[in-house]
C-alpha cells in the first residue's frame, strides 16, 4: 500500500531562524520568501508577521508582494504540479477539453491541491509552446 502523503507540519521556531537572519534588511523581503518556500514548500501565514516584524515591513505589504507574485504559494503544492494552458492556440485546439479531464481525474479545480498532495493543478496564460498545442506540462 501506497504512503499517503500530509500536510506539512508547521515549525514556527524553524520559521523564527530563517527570518532571524535577515534582521532590518528590507531589500532581502523576495528571498527570504522564496527561502521559506523553499523549506516548507509554500509561505504559511504564520510566517507573516515574524518576517514583518524582523525586515520593518506592514504585514500587508509582506503580503502584498506573496500575492503579487505566482511562484509564491501561501497553500502547500502537491509534490507534482499540473500546468494546463489557457493560451489562444491551446484554447483553439482542444486545451479547454483538456483542463476539463484533468479536472475529473484529479477530483480538483484549478488552484487546488489533491487531499493526498500528490498533485496540485494550475492553469497558466502560455507555455510557449504553441506549435505543440494544446500543453500540459507536469512536475
Amino acid at each position: 500500500m501506497a504512503k499517503v502523503k500530509t500536510k506539512p507540519k508547521l515549525n514556527l521556531t524553524r520559521i523564527e531562524e530563517l527570518v532571524a537572519e535577515y534582521q532590518g534588511q528590507r531589500w532581502a523581503l523576495i528571498p527570504l520568501l522564496q527561502k521559506i518556500q523553499e523549506e516548507f514548500g509554500y509561505i504559511p501565514p504564520e510566517a507573516i508577521q515574524p518576517i514583518s516584524r524582523v525586515l520593518g515591513l506592514f504585514p500587508v505589504q509582506v503580503q502584498g508582494v506573496i500575492s503579487f507574485y505566482a511562484q509564491l504559494y501561501t497553500k502547500p503544492q502537491g509534490r507534482r504540479v499540473v500546468r494546463v494552458c489557457r493560451g489562444t492556440a491551446c484554447h483553439v485546439r482542444g486545451g479547454k477539453t483538456i483542463l476539463k479531464l484533468v479536472k475529473q481525474h484529479l477530483g480538483v479545480e484549478e488552484g487546488e491541491t489533491t487531499p493526498d498532495y500528490e498533485y496540485t493543478l494550475e492553469t497558466v496564460a502560455c507555455i510557449g509552446v504553441c506549435a505543440l498545442a494544446p500543453n500540459i506540462v507536469i512536475g
